[in-house]
């Protein structure tokens, strides 16, 4: 029941990796922050995002702009991320799985796929961007391979700022490879939290399982 556990509680304990933009500093792996600049854009309608399969990386672009350039987790070969053009239709900043969660019952907290007894709560899936029925992008733990069963996770505070940047209409693209791979996949560092624990089910039945950066969303 990992499967979208590891969310913005644990993104400043868990994946460093420092990036400005299109632009990164150092990196690191999991114990420190995973800091994101995004830039605003000049026309939100002309927001685009671009997903990169192979390198799993997600671009978000203004033209040929690049607006924010990160890591993310794709969906493994039995439960594929699907390809195709698409647009945003939905955004909850709150969202939680109607497949997997918890089964609360008095002080016990048991991992549940929704049946049984007790009182289900799902797993939060903050920031959730859908762009196809039952895909899209949300805060998660992201793995160096495939990890996902088609969503598209990402890290830390980008979620946020991806939500930010997006809106209901924005075209996204998702290929095996992009163009802008050549430019921007170099400058994208890799996040591993493939060997953070999972947090504490009692704090993620709770809306402390949802939470936003400290600092600004979008800067100029």
């Amino acid at each position: 029941m990992r499967l979208v556990s590891r969310l913005l509680l644990v993104g400043a304990a868990a994946g460093a990796a420092f990036l400005t933009g299109c632009e990164t500093g150092p990196m690191g792996l999991s114990g420190g922050n995973y800091h994101v600049t995004a830039h605003r854009p000049h026309d939100p309608s002309a927001v685009h995002v671009k997903v990169s399969l192979a390198r799993q990386n997600v671009y978000v672009m203004e033209g040929d702009r690049c607006l924010m350039a990160v890591a993310t987790t794709v969906g493994k070969a039995d439960k594929p991320t699907p390809h195709g053009s698409f647009k945003i239709y939905s955004k909850i900043e709150h969202k939680r799985s109607g497949s997997y969660g918890f089964s609360v019952q008095g002080n016990r907290v048991v991992p549940s796929t929704g049946g049984g007894p007790g009182r289900y709560v799902g797993y939060p899936m903050g920031y959730w961007c859908e762009f196809a029925p039952a895909y899209g992008f949300h805060q998660g733990f992201v793995h160096p391979n495939p990890h996902t069963h088609g969503c598209l996770r990402l890290h830390g505070e980008a979620a946020a700022k991806f939500y930010a940047l997006v809106r209901i209409g924005t075209p996204v693209n998702i290929a095996t490879t992009q163009p802008e791979d050549a430019r921007l996949d170099p400058m994208v560092r890799r996040v591993d939290d493939s060997g953070v624990p999972d947090p504490d089910p009692h704090l993620m039945i709770t809306d402390a399982a949802f939470s936003k950066p400290s600092g600004p969303l979008l800067e100029e």
